[in-house]
């Protein structure tokens, strides 16, 4: 059985090190300067996230250049961002600039560069559709509190994570609310193997005629989302500063996959 996603692949050699030895000089300059790390620092690295999603998508349907194309897949698409959000981080600190808003707005004007340049490019094609990624987008944000409700009376613990803990769930809540529209309404396939396997048991069930597949992987990841949220509270009242970085992390594994999923959905009809 496969168990990475489809389209998993390393960048060629030179593309490679020069990945490897870019992370590895930002996480030993992080590691040495340790700039200051708030809620609201790792909230910032948002912007990043859906820096990656928009560059991926922009690789999916082979419009980046081909210099490009290399830092723009899987995986090297999050080894890129990160090099590039963390360089940027680190010469904020170096200029004693480093606040939440100076980290986050290099990260917005990238996005936006890269989110406009799809979107013009499915205007152009003439296969722009926004309904059905915005239905999603609404579904993810209505959903989000009611799962950190649930959560935070399950386990009135979880509340210890606080801001990031909500932005973990609603990244979780947009990945699988797009894939669940994806599946059912636009007729996209699903190349990661664990959420294909969720997806052919809901196949299997009776509902699947009447409210399709998708539900079973949102209610599964909502419940995961909730759990990993609940079990890494503790975490972050013991040591707030690696707390935080890992509900951030926790965010954007699902949060760039949400937003890759909406803006490919969008552009490509």
């Amino acid at each position: 059985m496969a168990i990475l996603p489809e389209g998993f692949a390393l960048p060629p050699l030179p593309y490679l090190v020069v990945l490897v030895a870019g992370l590895v000089g930002v996480g030993v300059g992080l590691s040495r300067t340790r700039p200051t790390v708030t809620p609201a620092h790792v909230a910032a690295l948002v912007p990043w996230m859906v820096s990656g999603s928009a560059l991926h998508v922009l690789y999916v349907i082979d419009a980046l250049p081909p210099a490009v194309e290399p830092l723009a897949g899987t995986p090297a698409v999050y080894l890129s961002v990160a090099v590039a959000a963390g360089a940027t981080w680190l010469a904020l600190d170096a200029a004693d600039l480093a606040s939440p808003t100076a980290l986050a707005v290099p990260g917005l004007l990238v996005a936006a560069g890269l989110s406009g340049f799809a979107l013009f490019i499915g205007l152009a094609a003439g296969t722009l559709s926004i309904v059905w990624p915005g239905v999603a987008l609404v579904a993810a944000l209505a959903v989000t509190p009611l799962t950190w409700r649930v959560v935070t009376r399950v386990a009135p613990e979880a509340a210890a994570a606080g801001s990031l803990g909500l932005l973990a769930i609603f990244g979780h809540a947009l990945d699988a609310l797009s894939t669940a529209v994806g599946i059912d309404v636009l007729g996209f396939g699903e190349r990661t193997p664990l959420s294909r396997i969720i997806l052919e048991a809901a196949a299997a069930l009776p509902t699947a005629e009447v409210i399709g597949v998708g539900w079973l992987f949102v209610l599964v990841k909502l419940v995961v989302a909730g759990f990993v949220v609940a079990l890494l509270a503790d975490y972050v009242r013991e040591d707030p500063t690696e707390g935080s970085l890992l509900l951030g992390l926790v965010a954007a594994v699902g949060l760039g996959p949400g937003v890759h999923n909406l803006l490919l959905f969008a552009i490509a009809g």
